[in-house]
């Protein structure tokens, strides 16, 4: 299985067959191949139904056009896509130090068009935390961000320890 630089999966002939054999009834609908022509012109000789397999063709922009037009197509539950995050986050601030913190934070986040990302790691993290998976106390320039511990995402206090989220939205 492979993936290319805009995180699409596609796979070889050799792995669809391979996966075919392990679950003959395995949904094909959304896999993509490299040439898949000849391979689904034999499979529906000798298979009645067989599902078209179709071609992967690498997308007509850059990586960034790519990640930004498919932002609002993030996998999880709609209460989550509509969640107020500013406004959750907000709430969790109990000094005027907090509250300024978030909103110089939220602000950076916002004009990244990375608000959504706030909503998919709040959901994220409550999913973990409803199955009881451990993740890490946080590292690199994301232990910065004061948003990301108020969420949870990392265990390290940046007021507290007077980093600055600079450090971490700088190249994004």
């Amino acid at each position: 299985m492979s993936y290319d630089d805009y995180g699409q999966q596609y796979l070889t002939e050799d792995e669809i067959v391979e996966m075919i054999h392990i679950n003959p009834k395995l949904d094909l609908s959304k896999v993509l191949m490299d040439e898949p022509k000849c391979f689904n012109t034999y499979n529906r000789m000798l298979f009645a139904g067989f599902p078209t397999i179709k071609r992967y063709e690498k997308p007509a922009c850059t990586v960034e056009a790519f990640d930004k037009a498919n932002q609002s197509q993030w996998h999880m539950p709609d209460r989550y896509k509509d969640f107020d995050i500013m406004g959750w986050l907000l709430e969790q601030c109990k000094t005027d130090e907090q509250v300024n913190r978030v909103a110089m934070e939220l602000e950076l986040y916002n004009d990244r068009n990375l608000t959504m990302l706030l909503c998919f790691l709040k959901y994220m993290i409550d999913t973990f935390r409803e199955n009881n998976v451990v993740w890490g106390v946080g590292r690199g320039s994301s232990v910065a961000s004061y948003v990301l511990y108020l969420i949870g995402v990392h265990k390290v206090d940046s007021l507290l320890y007077e980093l600055d989220v600079t450090e971490f939205l700088r190249d994004v």
